[in-house]
């Protein structure tokens, strides 16, 4: 009977002394985890408010957020669990292990990932955009977190990884407000190329879609084997590029006809001698 006390004095005292020595780490994690997730919550409402400021992608905003949420409740469990006193340094280098083991398996993901991330921050097209990268052209239909879907004018759709089309060259038609239009118009040998210069210049005048600042600019540019070549250049809004490119090359054919001037096409005299 004494034995069973004693043993349980000793059970006892060593119960309280465990609570003494781990009692107050113990009480200061808990303490740590609970301000610690409160303070997490605080700053995930920031970068959700910045982002909203910032006009970041809808699509982005609750990945971004729920990523670094994650990681900032990762690194305080490390820390809590190292006040508690279990050692980490074994566990934090198999996580890197395993982190370094992905990432080299995943690499061409991660880099289409990070592109994806980067274009839907800075923005460099939106959806609508006619673009022209990695040798594809088309309009913007969707921006995805790894990759870009383009549709072309006859309809295909194109898909384009992130990665390579967030470091290479880009050509975005629909960026600004306004394009210029060139054309080059020819006229044949002997023809009166003040008379031609008018009429392009009148033709330009009675578009109302060609801007009239900066006015439009009329110059003989070429004396070629068959023809003498005008380059015309005007100033349109980008999306009349088009209408206005097809309907001048039309009114200048029509027009030069009426008023007797030869549009050229490439032709051979041979001189025979007998």
């Amino acid at each position: 009977m004494e034995e069973n006390l004693d043993k349980g004095m000793d059970l006892l005292a060593q119960g309280w002394e465990l609570l003494m020595s781990y009692g107050p780490k113990l009480v200061g994690a808990l303490l740590v985890l609970f301000v610690g997730l409160w303070v997490i919550k605080i700053i995930s409402r920031s970068i959700s408010k910045v982002m909203d400021k910032k006009n970041v992608d809808a699509s982005l905003k609750p990945f971004m957020k729920s990523l670094i949420s994650v990681l900032l409740k990762v690194l305080l469990i490390i820390s809590v669990m190292g006040m508690i006193g279990i050692q980490m340094t074994s566990f934090i280098a198999i996580l890197g292990a395993a982190g370094l083991a992905v990432g080299m398996a995943l690499s061409g993901t991660l880099q289409n990932f990070a592109g994806g991330v980067m274009i839907l921050i800075f923005k460099p097209f939106k959806i609508g955009d006619y673009v022209d990268a990695q040798g594809q052209a088309g309009t913007v239909k969707e921006i995805q977190i790894f990759n870009t879907i383009l549709t072309t004018p006859d309809n295909k759709t194109i898909i384009i990884p992130n990665g390579g089309l967030s470091t290479g060259t880009m050509v975005n038609y629909s960026k600004e407000e306004t394009r210029r239009v060139d054309w080059t118009f020819g006229v044949a040998y002997g023809d009166n190329i003040d008379k031609a210069r008018e009429v392009l210049s009148n033709l330009m005048k009675a578009n109302d879609s060609i801007l009239k600042d900066p006015e439009p600019f009329i110059g003989l540019v070429e004396l070629a084997d068959s023809s003498v070549n005008f380059a015309v250049r005007a100033w349109v809004k980008t999306a009349d590029y088009w209408s206005v490119y097809f309907s001048m090359n039309e009114q200048v054919y029509k027009v030069f006809e009426k008023e007797g001037l030869s549009i050229p096409f490439p032709q051979m005299d041979v001189h025979i001698q007998k």
